[in-house]
């Protein structure tokens, strides 16, 4: 198993999990254009997915997915929430319920509900049989269930969306800053960090900062963040940028 980003952060998401014949988009944030060039540099066209999974209605996650899911004949898999809120009606829709585990191809998919102002908001882990990848991009605070999900696995893109410090003290609105650090918001660098340390890290092979503010965070705090939990050096941590997303990864 072994996935790429194309893309994180509020301009646009998504990320490919691939696992033997099969290839999922993990959301999709982009128009047809630019996910065929984006595609492209991880060696990929779309004809080669088979499906995309959406996390949640939110335009930098779904705002591609009807015309992407329309020109290439894909399906779509979401919850009844995210399906009634983003009205994909262009689109073959899948509706999942956010606690029970389904196959696409030969990836096992494993969603769990987790708190963001969304409809219905899910994240995912992926597993062969064999390794574990988790994914957590949007959340606004950890809970219990989040953390069982994500335990054990060899590979985590966690969101390290905004350093606290330079939110409060940056040039947002008093209300965005309130609902980006809010319960339903986003997890800054310490969250992320403190949802690390809870986890079973022992198989980890690969850790990726993910939705990281252009405005409001920098990737070296992110990075000293996770990597003081884990006792590595900053650079071990990989980051899901904006515009060059991450190359592949393999789990194992």
């Amino acid at each position: 198993m072994r996935f790429a980003s194309l893309g994180s952060g509020s301009r646009g998401n998504a990320l490919v999990v691939e696992a033997g014949a099969t290839r999922l988009l993990l959301d999709c944030g982009f128009g047809p254009r630019i996910l065929v060039q984006r595609l492209a540099r991880v060696g990929l066209a779309p004809e080669d997915l088979d499906a995309i999974l959406v996390t949640h209605e939110h335009a930098d996650h779904v705002g591609g997915v009807a015309a992407c899911a329309q020109k290439f004949g894909l399906e779509v898999f979401l919850t009844h929430g995210t399906a009634g809120a983003a009205a994909l009606v262009e689109a073959s829709l899948q509706v999942f319920d956010s606690h029970a585990g389904f196959a696409v191809g030969d990836l096992e998919v494993l969603p769990f509900p987790v708190p963001h102002d969304a409809r219905e908001p899910v994240q995912f882990v992926f597993s062969d049989g064999a390794c574990r990848l988790g994914v957590l991009t949007d959340a606004g605070c950890v809970t219990p269930h989040m953390v069982e999900m994500l335990m054990s696995c060899e590979a985590l893109v966690l969101e390290c969306n905004h350093d606290l410090d330079m939110l409060m003290k940056g040039r947002y609105p008093p209300h965005l800053k309130r609902r980006i650090a809010g319960r339903f918001g986003h997890l800054d660098n310490s969250a992320a960090a403190e949802l690390l340390a809870q986890l079973d890290r022992r198989r980890l092979r690969h850790v990726v900062a993910a939705h990281l503010s252009q405005e409001n965070n920098r990737p070296e705090l992110a990075r000293a963040a996770l990597a003081t939990v884990l006792g590595c050096e900053p650079e071990w941590i990989g980051v899901a940028d904006q515009d060059a997303g991450c190359d592949w990864r393999d789990v194992g």
